[in-house]
């Protein structure tokens, strides 16, 4: 059970690192995936309580097993999201993403924003951090030159 709060920590430290930029949506799922999880941790817990209060107020007793189905599949439905960023966060990153990582982080030094060191063997929260450190620091421009 660690390792699934765990993996859901993370995803959860992914989803507020990821810049929210449609740029990326073409280069990345990562857009699209935060935008669902957000929505869903905004919105879900309302519909539950909704639903379990129309079925309390108007339903009949026969239909609450499928009434607890349906809050429970709601309930899941952030924690997909949440599962998802997880297990993206520590993924290495493939070779070609090394490369634009690397080159995001000789853009930002040239431009003189103070950055540690690049890790060695990124992972995609490393790329999501540095996405957003640059979005803030640069010119929104520097996603075309690479």
């Amino acid at each position: 059970m660690t390792t699934l709060t765990h993996t859901l920590h993370r995803g959860s430290a992914y989803l507020a690192v990821w810049p929210k930029e449609r740029q990326l949506a073409a280069l990345f799922p990562e857009y699209r995936i935060t935008t669902a999880t957000r929505l869903a941790l905004r919105t879900i817990p309302a519909l539950m309580v909704l639903s379990l209060l129309v079925q309390f107020q108007l339903g009949d007793p026969r239909y609450w097993p499928g009434v607890v189905t349906s809050v429970l599949f709601l309930a899941s439905l952030p924690l997909q999201g949440l599962f998802w960023l997880g297990k993206r966060a520590d993924t290495l990153l493939p070779p070609n993403l090394v490369t634009w990582y690397q080159q995001i982080y000789q853009k930002m030094a040239e431009a003189g924003v103070s950055v540690t060191q690049p890790v060695a063997r990124p992972r995609y929260f490393e790329l999501g951090e540095t996405l957003n450190l640059a979005f803030k620091q640069l010119d929104k421009s520097f996603i075309r030159d690479l």
